[in-house]
């Protein structure tokens, strides 16, 4: 049985489109379409479970339109609007190809601090989750919704971010105090 650590949550089923079982994903990470997976999971009454993917089409770089396998009516994909969608850790490519990396996929990291200068295996201290990144103007930002519900915004800039782990899903960042103290 697959364990919520196993998967990371990449959107949500919005609405029904069509009758013949059509659904809209909201998503934050087109994975499944870059390593062309045959399933995702949806949390359904608590459970995970995987639906495999039949087809889809982009509308937006944000929304696709999917259907899923056995699901043929608008009656059967009424059940399914309002479900969060995982993707399976395992099926995450290690490290992205270039032509393939943009910020948004960072959507869903989590941000781990590590002071400058601290030494190897030195105490990471997790800030939180990227929630959004606003990529509209030359200057990038993530914003990080700290697990008190405190919004930090910091730029996504080569000084501040020291790596990224794309299976584990985590954001390894140095920044300076004043930046995560900015609004608070």
């Amino acid at each position: 049985m697959i364990q919520e650590n196993d998967v990371y949550k990449i959107g949500n089923l919005t609405r029904t489109h069509g009758v013949r079982g059509d659904v809209t994903f909201q998503f934050t990470d087109d994975v499944w379409d870059r390593v062309e997976a045959d399933y995702l999971f949806l949390r359904l009454d608590g459970l995970l479970v995987p639906f495999f993917l039949e087809e889809w089409r982009f509308r937006s770089d944000t929304t696709a339109l999917v259907k899923f396998e056995d699901i043929d009516d608008v009656n059967a994909a009424t059940r399914l609007v309002g479900a969060e969608v995982f993707f399976p850790k395992a099926l995450t490519p290690t490290e992205p190809d270039d032509e393939d990396l943009t910020w948004q996929m960072f959507t869903g990291f989590e941000v781990i601090i590590v002071p400058s200068g601290s030494p190897e295996g030195a105490p990471e201290s997790p800030l939180g989750t990227v929630t959004a990144v606003y990529d509209q103007t030359a200057n990038i930002l993530l914003e990080v919704t700290t697990p008190d519900g405190r919004s930090i915004l910091i730029p996504a800039h080569e000084d501040f971010i020291l790596r990224a782990d794309h299976r584990e899903r985590r954001l390894y960042v140095d920044v300076p105090e004043e930046l995560l103290t900015l609004n608070s």
